[in-house]
């Protein structure tokens, strides 16, 4: 335990990992620089403004723990690369999973909010608490931030602890680390409290953000079909502007799901690090992460100015 909690065994050397790794570690880094641009571009109208719109805060909030959740996947896959045959519940792999587990459920939870705003000012439904909603949730944005965060941390803490466990119990009983299947005390903390934990964190954000997002199609839909009925010579721009909104919010919405899903599958059941499998998944998770933040940067026309700018 002196040598870093390691079992002896060959490094991984595998000529298809070794490509995984270079292409997570690439597809972490354009993530970056998309959630950077997005930040930065904020940022200066922040500075500029002394201020900023609810919507803007939400993007800004969201785009920043992309941001530090990429530098936290691209440090954990290489601290894993360089020592495949670490003990998955290391004092190392502790701390850097505290830090991811919060910053993935934090991003859940802020796109969830970004899906809640979305369709409180763009759908036209008329109930009233809907209506209610609509002039109520522009100013609780600060105070739903804030909430998501302490339910991140909460549970992610909650993760931490169980690691903890873990971690004693293989210190008191020295067996090997990748040993789990005969380690009674790992199996129930891996297939009950770990799994349930992470269900119930990344489930609520995601329902949350569907309902919301099926909300907002069903009135785009409802419009552009009455849209569709009336006969005006800007309906070919106003029916373009709705496929595009549609096809937008599909995206945003199956990028969401396919995010939630993959991190499921991958929760389900350990995999050891120098497996193929592993690497497979993790480059699978963060596709969607890279695509997310381009995906905001097309739908946001006052961002595609100031990329434009940037890139000129």
């Amino acid at each position: 335990m002196s040598t870093g909690h390691t079992v002896l065994g060959c490094q991984t050397t595998d000529k298809t990992v070794i490509t995984l790794f270079i292409i997570l570690v690439l597809l972490c880094l354009v993530a970056v620089a998309g959630n950077g641009f997005i930040i930065i571009a904020l940022g200066m109208k922040w500075l500029l403004r002394r201020s900023l719109s609810a919507h803007n805060k939400l993007l800004i909030s969201l785009a920043a723990s992309c941001f530090c959740l990429q530098w936290v996947v691209i440090g954990k896959n290489i601290y894993v690369f360089l020592n495949p045959t670490s003990f998955p519940y290391n004092p190392v792999m502790q701390l850097l999973s505290l830090i991811g587990d919060f910053l993935i459920a934090v991003t859940l939870w802020f796109c969830s909010l970004l899906g809640l705003f979305y369709c409180v000012k763009i759908a036209t439904l008329t109930h009233p608490a809907f209506v209610w909603l609509k002039y109520r949730v522009p100013g609780w944005i600060p105070w739903m931030l804030l909430s998501a965060v302490a339910m991140s941390s909460l549970t992610s803490i909650l993760c931490f602890i169980g690691n903890h466990m873990v971690y004693q119990n293989y210190v008191r009983s020295g067996q090997q680390p990748w040993n789990i299947t005969g380690n009674s005390l790992i199996n129930s903390l891996e297939k009950f409290y770990f799994f349930s934990t992470k269900i119930i964190m990344w489930t609520i954000p995601t329902v949350i953000f569907n309902i919301f997002m099926s909300l907002l199609l069903i009135s785009l839909v409802r419009h552009m079909k009455k849209t569709l009925l009336t006969l005006s010579k800007h309906q070919d721009i106003w029916t373009q502007a709705h496929i595009k909104a549609l096809l937008l919010l599909l995206s945003f919405i199956i990028l969401f799901i396919s995010c939630f899903l993959t991190l499921i599958v991958s929760s389900a059941r350990s995999t050891p690090f120098q497996e193929f499998r592993y690497w497979m998944w993790q480059v699978v998770i963060n596709l969607s992460t890279v695509i997310h933040p381009f995906v905001i940067l097309s739908s946001n026309p006052r961002l595609r100015v100031v990329m434009k700018r940037g890139c000129c």
